[in-house]
Formats: structure tokens, sequence, C-alpha cells
């Protein structure tokens, strides 16, 4: 193995180390879940060569609702496959097994989702279930570039985050309560609608798109210490003014 091949495998093998801990460092204490799922996505792009990743959710009803995705793009096709009914997110939550299709050109189960994801520049999709023992709580969608989707080692990574991820949404004394259980959930889904109208009001505020403005709404979250959600909150009901998420670059020289 040549020396720039060892330096990758040394990065990605302290990336996923990393990526571990902070998914089970939001065991201790409270946590946001969307922050759980936003980590999820962004590390499934680093660490599997995924181009893009989305996170559905079940809700009470045991319908799938978009909760996390690495752009808007991504978002509007994760709707996509649910208002059609037809997509491999719908298939990996009701087996609760992987679903992948490494040549989206060659015939599927979902022709419509297909061709827009082709027409988006994604060759191969990859679900893997968000699940706890016997329950699925929804699923994690990864798009490829090219043809030949992901590897059997890379397939088996991106579940082993999703277990993690799903630990942390549904902790053990919370599966012995269902209340609770679905109560965590709709959290997560009335989570989304809060940081979707922050994102919105940044992006309006600063001209500038809605995954710029995801990326200054997680940024300041970091940086004071805050929980995702919480911020947006305080966007929405205007305690936190829009002018605080400037550009990285302009955070730096103030």
């Amino acid at each position: 193995m040549s020396d720039d091949a060892l330096a990758k495998a040394d990065i990605r093998q302290t990336l996923t180390a990393t990526t571990f801990v902070e998914i089970v460092d939001t065991l201790v204490g409270d946590f946001d879940v969307i922050d759980v799922l936003t980590v999820l996505t962004s590390r499934c792009t680093e660490l599997l060569g995924a181009a893009a990743a989305g996170v559905l959710l079940a809700d009470s009803d045991a319908h799938l609702r978009v909760v996390g995705a690495s752009s808007g793009e991504i978002n509007l096709l994760e709707l996509f496959q649910i208002q059609n009914d037809q997509g491999p997110c719908l298939d990996c939550y009701h087996s609760g097994h992987v679903v992948l299709h490494s040549n989206l050109d060659e015939p599927s189960a979902w022709p419509l989702f297909a061709d827009e994801c082709t027409q988006a520049g994604f060759a191969s999709v990859c679900a893997v279930p968000l699940r706890l023992k016997a329950t699925t709580l929804g699923c994690l969608n990864m798009f490829i570039s090219e043809p030949g989707g992901l590897s059997a080692s890379d397939v088996a990574l991106a579940q082993a985050l999703a277990d993690v991820a799903s630990i942390t949404i549904i902790q053990d004394q919370l599966t012995r309560d269902s209340a609770i259980r679905e109560g965590h959930l709709q959290h997560a889904l009335t989570s989304r609608i809060a940081i979707e109208q922050a994102k919105g009001m940044i992006a309006e505020g600063h001209h500038t798109d809605m995954d710029e403005a995801f990326s200054r709404l997680r940024a300041q979250a970091r940086n004071a210490n805050r929980g995702l959600t919480e911020l947006a909150e305080s966007v929405v009901a205007g305690t936190t003014t829009v002018d605080r998420f400037q550009p990285a670059a302009s955070r730096r020289q103030a």
C-alpha cells in the first residue's frame, strides 16, 4: 500500500472513531436529535464516499418524514419518494433491511425516483435502516455519484453509524415507554420545522441560499454551545437576530 493510501486510511480510521465518540457523547444529558442526525448525514459524505445523504424518521402513524438532509436538493429528492410512494427508503423502512441499487440507469422498482436521481447526477443509492432491536425508526439514505454503489465494508460502517444514532434517539429507558418514544420522534419532526423556518429567515436576511444558511446556523450553534433546535426557535421567535449569522470569514475578523 502506498504512503498516500496509508495516510488516507489513517485519516478515515481517525474520523470514524471521532464520529462514534461524537454521537455517543449525546447520550449524556439532554441532546438535540437534529444535531445527531446532522452529524450522521455529514459523516456519511466524508467517510463513505457518498455524494449526499438524507434521514427519514417515522412518525407515530408510521409515515416517513424527512428530518435531515445534506443539501436542499436531497431534501427534495426524499420528499419526492414519499409523495410518489416509491423509493429505497420506503422499501428499507418496511423490510428493516439494507436496500442497495448499484446503477439507477438500469431497471428498478422505483422508475420515477430513479429518473429524478439520475437527472440530479446520482448513479446509485443505498438505504440502511435506523433501528433499535426489532424496531425500525426510519432510514438513512445515501446517494452516490458513480455506478457501483457502496462496498460491503462501507455498507457495514453505515449500518453501524445508523445503529449508534438510533440508540441516541431512543435510549434504553425510553424503549419501555412507547408514549415517550413517540413524543421524542415527534420532537425531531417539530424541530425540523423550526430549523427550516430559521434557515429561510437567515437566507432572506443575508441574500444567500438555504444550504449556506444552514451552515451558518449550525456554526453559530456550536460556537455558542447551544442546541441547534433551541437556536432556530430563538431566531423564529425574534430573540436572536439574523445579523448574527455572518459567513465564517466575517466571524473570524470580528
